[in-house]
């Protein structure tokens, strides 16, 4: 019995080890540079950001988080600026009120980012049309009741700009009275699916999808799996 117990400690403790909090913050996106404000007033907050990511919880975007308000009046946005797989810089943009999850990000919580090489564009450098993600299916709603909204996001996408999840973007409410989400189920460069959830009043950003603009995607392929 004293064995077993051993072995269970172990195995807890083996889970709490700096080796496996690394293989948990392998994100596919090594951040270059977080830039906060507006096109024409902006500030960086790189620093500012690696302090909140090193406490690992979601961040929700917000004047009073970064302690600036580079541009009074207007809708400021969290821009990340990171390199991709394929080596190309990628620009993640989230809203003021929406909501930062470091999943995707290399070494989020390490804080082993952010040591230049932004390309120092507010528009983000490189193709924007050449994501690593190729998009199978986009359904809307809650894992009891969905609906595809694949071509509805193609519509959407063509004129490259971030959307904010909601009932009046898709033009339905597939489950009534509850949250609910955008999942894009997309192939990686592994050949593996992978799933981007974004909840309702959170932006959406194609840069990391393959021919976002260009609507070449979405024409099956998709698991089926909500999950």
């Amino acid at each position: 019995m004293f064995k077993i117990r051993f072995a269970v400690f172990l195995v807890v403790a083996l889970a709490f080890l700096p080796g496996s909090l690394a293989a948990q913050d392998r994100g596919q996106y090594v951040i270059l540079s977080a830039q906060y404000g507006h096109e024409r007033n902006h500030v960086d907050v790189t620093n500012r950001l690696r302090e909140l990511a090193r406490a690992d919880r979601p961040i929700r975007i917000s004047n009073n988080v970064f302690g600036v308000d580079p541009d009074p009046g207007v809708v400021k946005t969290l821009r990340i600026y990171a390199r991709g797989p394929n080596g190309q810089e990628q620009m993640f943009e989230y809203r003021e009120g929406s909501v930062v999850d470091g999943a995707q990000f290399r070494g989020w919580r390490g804080g082993e980012w952010g040591n230049g090489g932004w390309s120092g564009h507010w528009n983000g450098g490189g193709d924007r049309d050449e994501g690593q993600f190729l998009i199978l299916s986009a359904q809307y709603g809650h894992e009891r009741r969905h609906v595809d909204v694949t071509e509805r996001l193609k519509e959407l996408a063509r004129a490259d700009r971030p959307l904010r999840v909601s009932n009046d973007l898709f033009g339905v409410d597939p489950d009534p009275g509850v949250v609910k989400t955008l999942r894009i189920y997309a192939r990686g460069p592994n050949g593996q699916e992978q799933m981007f959830e974004y909840r309702e009043g959170s932006v959406v950003d194609g840069a990391q999808f393959r021919g976002w603009r260009g609507g070449d995607w979405g024409k099956g392929g998709w698991s089926g799996h909500w999950n």
